[in-house]
């Protein structure tokens, strides 16, 4: 098995037996299979497999389909016949489906797959439509494509999927799976990122004007809340207000968190980010989301329940991975900063429990990683310095253990002003007697 199937649990026969008889593949941004992709890509052992990623400057279809043309005939040679001449012919988005399916088709005579990265700056429009129709019609048995997008229930996808003409990958492990379920009318997409300053994408345009501080906070506060009740939100930003002007400010600031979401979908519908019912304010069912701090935290709590390792391990590296900086870490109200202190927290320990994992299986190196990286999270867990001692004390780095306990100390009388526990005095003997 090769390291990226490997670190991505997915494979290419996983992949191919999945996509089996189906001649189009719709990926989501976060799936495993995007990795796999790349990687293989990059290894270049797979003539077969043809990759292009939309830059900035190709917005629309014509411009897209040229830069592409252009690119494949540089690194290939005899590519792009078909559809240079649709182009110039006046580019009808459906003959330009055509000549790109006659072009894949002709490629290679056996398994030829299209993998385009980041599809969403091509806008999906009446013509879009067109040519993905045009090009999924055409394209002959041994000829697949594969898209990178975060629309995939926008049309003409969700047609295809229902026709079982489309394969979705990417919701093996996703709990919130209503985006990859054929809707006949799509909901918005929202991806909010709060590890880190915070922003957030509706449909694949980022939210830069928030028209203030306070929709955005709020905003934040409301992902980050599934059930919240209105005395909760006015005690959390406005303690001092009587419950009237709080009211008033609540609905105005409320209404601006609509209206950033509603101006990135169209101008005629309005997409609230929450729903009122039984006395609680949750999640509005107008658009679909996807938390990175609820999949860490789901992430983390799920590791705590499963009986399998690898599985627990798995978990637990998806939550590492998504931990990518403190929560909001330049926003200072005392809910973010009690949620960043929980989820540092949490952190620490999918490092430590993946620290542990290693340990057991005797992986003493990457052990040793995870512990350390665990004690700049929460440098007050003495036990964790105990097994970073350790480590180093059968590794016969007798200098480093005691280097360790030595700076235990001066933490703990710094912070708590306390001196190490009788467990750690008993290891430094052993550590002393090494040296």
């Amino acid at each position: 098995m090769k390291i990226y199937e490997t670190v991505t649990r997915v494979t290419l026969e996983m992949f191919r037996e999945r996509s089996a008889g189906k001649k189009v593949i719709l990926l989501y941004p976060w799936t495993n299979y995007r990795t796999l992709f790349l990687a293989h890509f990059m290894a270049g052992d797979s003539p077969g497999l043809l990759y292009y990623r939309i830059s900035d400057g190709q917005s629309t279809l014509s411009t897209w389909l040229t830069a592409m043309a252009e690119e494949f005939e540089q690194v290939l040679g005899k590519f792009g016949k078909n559809i240079r001449s649709a182009l110039k012919k006046g580019g009808d988005a459906e003959k330009l489906g055509e000549a790109l399916a006659a072009d894949l088709g002709a490629h290679r005579r056996e398994g030829v797959i299209l993998y385009v990265d980041e599809l969403d700056r091509v806008p999906f429009d009446a013509d879009f439509q067109r040519f993905a129709r045009a090009l999924v019609g055409s394209l002959p048995d041994h000829a697949q494509v594969a898209f990178n997008s975060r629309l995939l229930t926008y049309q003409p996808w969700y047609d295809m999927v229902a026709r079982g003409e489309a394969l979705v990958l990417g919701t093996e492990y996703r709990k919130d799976d209503v985006m990859f379920t054929v809707q006949e009318n799509p909901r918005p997409q929202l991806e909010v990122y709060a590890f880190g300053r915070g922003y957030a994408i509706v449909n694949g345009q980022h939210i830069t004007n928030w028209d203030g501080a306070l929709p955005r906070n709020l905003f934040f506060y409301f992902m980050d809340r599934n059930l919240v009740t209105r005395k909760e939100i006015f005690k959390t930003f406005w303690p001092d207000l009587p419950v009237k002007e709080a009211t008033n400010v609540y609905h105005v600031t409320k209404r601006k968190i609509t209206e950033r979401i509603s101006m990135k979908v169209d101008l005629e519908n309005s997409y609230e980010l929450t729903q009122y019912s039984g006395g609680f304010y949750m999640p509005s069912d107008k658009v679909v989301r996807h938390y990175d701090v609820g999949d860490f935290q789901a992430a983390v709590e799920r590791s705590i329940v499963v009986n399998d390792e690898r599985e627990e391990e798995r978990l637990l590296t998806s939550a590492v991975e998504l931990y990518k900086a403190p929560f909001l870490q330049d926003s200072e109200m005392p809910w973010m900063r009690e949620r960043r202190e929980a989820l540092r927290q949490m952190h620490a320990q999918a490092l430590i429990g993946l620290g542990r994992l290693n340990k057991r299986r005797g992986d003493d190196e990457r052990a040793l990683g995870f512990f350390l990286r665990a004690i700049k999270e929460t440098p007050e867990r003495e036990d964790i310095h105990r097994e970073v001692m350790s480590i180093y004390l059968r590794q016969g780095r007798a200098l480093d253990a005691r280097a360790q306990y030595e700076h235990l100390t001066q933490m703990l009388k710094k912070q708590l002003n306390i001196g190490p526990s009788r467990e750690s005095r008993e290891l430094l003997k052993l550590i002393e007697a090494a040296i």
